[in-house]
């Protein structure tokens, strides 16, 4: 039996359009001889549909399209559909209204459902908002082939994998227990790096235990802040990798099931990225290419200061968009340097895309005037500095609200993590692109774009990083070596360390108690951020949720191994200014 994945790039709500996608992928699986279809989980809506599921129109539409789909179908062809189905023992039990559901769809009609078990509720996941869990232990037959079917989170539960339970039942054992001959998951799972060594790690002992070969099948695209990589792949018994399909692109692979020796043949195994920095970089340019289709949005714009932040996103949004559709826009002040100048324009000629340049020194005095009563007996401050990124912001948002341009803002994680970005400013747009990359990671990955040819100008990468707000401005005035600050916000916001712990990993404990105030300081910043593209298994976005109003400072005093709050030793000149370490 020849089995596809259809790895789709569903866009949420779009149920005509998906619809369409799986009935494509379909027929050209039949011209291959393919007996079974898969499609991802919830591929009927896109993953995440959130509140969505709320609206009764909405997953009526979605059982309407179900339908008219089996009907499209080729007759001689099964497919499992990613989609939802109503709990009619709701009213009864209490429970949700809603399963997260596959449907088995043959020779014209909806044959079954399959409900998946197990529901995620952490990090980016809220499933238990919206579903019951299932019950039972699902499979089918299909010419006398018996296909466990699992969902997603049903795989992640094997207790000598993890060395604990999350929850209470496995359902790969139980499908072991009844004796099927093959386990299809169909996921929707977002990516972070490295995520999919992990998936294969984890699938293969999964495999290699129960002795039954796993056929993964994964959404691919970006959705919002969350981008799912493809790389659908397939284990046999002895839980090596039959095949595997592309990443971060949408794919048909199609796999062989030997009857007689109850496991998969060796199909097409497309290969890994060589390094972490090409893996990120092709995630990041499908982040911003889905977001900017998804909404409609043709054409970016972003400030071009010169910096290197800018230079990487700038790099990507040509990758994703081409470069007739991006405008780098300079908008030097007094305290601009020439070479910053120079850099931002040879970065706009290396990349081909349209620069324009808007100097703010009159609009700047502008605001000197206006503010001078006001401001006359005070000494020139963070809230200087943090007018001429205003200016900058409005500035842009002027230009994408003009000609219908999607705003990238460029700030890197290191910076949104401590607060060193202003509010209203070089924080405004519609998708910050590198949100979730550190500041150590935009020099990597500046470095391998560079591999073969220069792309980033190297004076960017090479000079001494500035915000260049007043003369002689270094972001080390302000903030640790950013490889000390990407460590300790490592430890701290992924590893969970408290600052006695990272303080032992050999960082000075002042500046380990420093820097967690500066984090705890500026969620109120985070709040008001756009969307940024997650790419590891922390993100400051939808799994990201920390009070604003807290008295909560989680720091070492003298030592100790306890944790408490005190007083901050951070000096803040308004709100929304850069953090000063006294």
């Amino acid at each position: 039996m020849k089995i596809a994945i259809a790895q789709i790039n569903p866009t949420i709500g779009d149920l005509p359009g998906n619809a369409q996608i799986i009935l494509a992928a379909a027929h050209r699986a039949v011209a291959q001889g393919t007996r079974l279809l898969l499609t991802p989980e919830l591929s009927l809506c896109g993953y995440p549909p959130r509140d969505l599921l709320f609206n009764p129109s909405f997953v009526e539409a979605m059982g309407m399209t179900l339908q008219q789909l089996a009907r499209d179908l080729p007759p001689n062809l099964a497919v499992l559909v990613g989609t939802v189905e109503q709990n009619l023992k709701a009213h009864v039990t209490g429970g949700k209204s809603l399963f997260n559901s596959i449907a088995l769809l043959e020779k014209g009609k909806v044959k079954q459902f399959f409900h998946k078990r197990l529901l995620p509720t952490y990090d980016v996941f809220d499933e238990n908002r919206y579903f019951e869990p299932g019950l039972q232990a699902n499979y089918f037959t299909l010419d006398n082939i018996h296909i466990g079917v699992t969902i997603c989170e049903d795989l992640w539960n094997d207790e000598e994998f993890w060395g604990k339970r999350s929850y209470a039942t496995n359902p790969i054992a139980d499908l072991a227990i009844l004796g099927v001959d093959l386990i299809v998951n169909l996921s929707a799972s977002p990516y972070s790096f490295g995520k999919q060594r992990f998936r294969e790690a984890m699938l293969r002992h999964s495999a290699m235990r129960f002795q039954q070969p796993v056929i993964y099948a994964n959404q691919v695209g970006g959705n919002d802040d969350l981008i799912f990589d493809g790389f659908s792949f397939a284990l046999n018994r002895q839980g090596e990798i039959r095949c595997r399909g592309r990443g971060f692109e949408s794919d048909l692979v199609i796999i062989e099931f030997d009857e007689a020796q109850r496991d998969l043949k060796l199909g097409s195994v497309a290969p890994a990225y060589e390094t972490e920095d090409e893996e990120i970089w092709h995630a990041l340019v499908l982040g911003v290419r889905d977001y900017a289709r998804k909404c409609h949005f043709s054409k970016v714009v972003l400030g071009l200061s010169g910096g290197i932040d800018s230079a990487l996103v700038a790099a990507i949004a040509t990758a994703a968009l081409g470069k007739e559709n991006v405008l780098g826009v300079l908008m030097p002040s007094p305290y601009s340097s020439e070479h910053s100048i120079g850099d931002a324009l040879a970065l706009g000629e290396n990349l081909g895309i349209k620069t324009t340049t808007i100097p703010i020194g009159d609009l700047m005095q502008g605001f000197d005037r206006s503010l001078a009563d006001l401001f006359g007996d005070t000494e020139f401050g963070l809230a200087e500095e943090n007018i001429q990124s205003r200016i900058r912001g409005n500035l842009l948002m002027a230009i994408a609200n003009k000609f219908g341009y999607l705003l990238l803002s460029t700030g890197n994680k290191s910076e949104i993590a401590v607060g060193y970005c202003t509010l209203y400013g070089d924080m405004n747009g519609g998708l910050a692109v590198i949100a979730d990359v550190p500041k150590t990671r935009v020099y990597s990955l500046c470095d391998w774009l560079n591999s073969n040819g220069e792309v980033i100008p190297q004076n960017i990468i090479t000079k001494a990083p500035s915000a260049e707000l007043k003369p002689g401005q270094l972001d080390q005035d302000s903030l640790p070596p950013y490889d000390i600050l990407d460590d300790i916000l490592q430890r701290l916001i992924h590893n969970h360390q408290s600052a006695v712990q990272i303080a032992a990993a050999g960082h000075d404990p002042v500046i380990v108690d420093r820097v967690i105030q500066m984090v705890a300081r500026a969620e109120f910043k985070r709040r008001q951020a756009p969307p940024g593209l997650k790419i590891t298994d922390r993100a400051f976005g939808t799994g990201w949720r920390m009070p604003i109003a807290s008295n909560w400072v989680a720091v070492k005093n003298a030592y100790q191994t306890k944790a408490f709050a005190i007083p901050t030793l951070v000096c803040w000149d308004g709100q929304d200014a850069h953090p000063r370490i006294k």
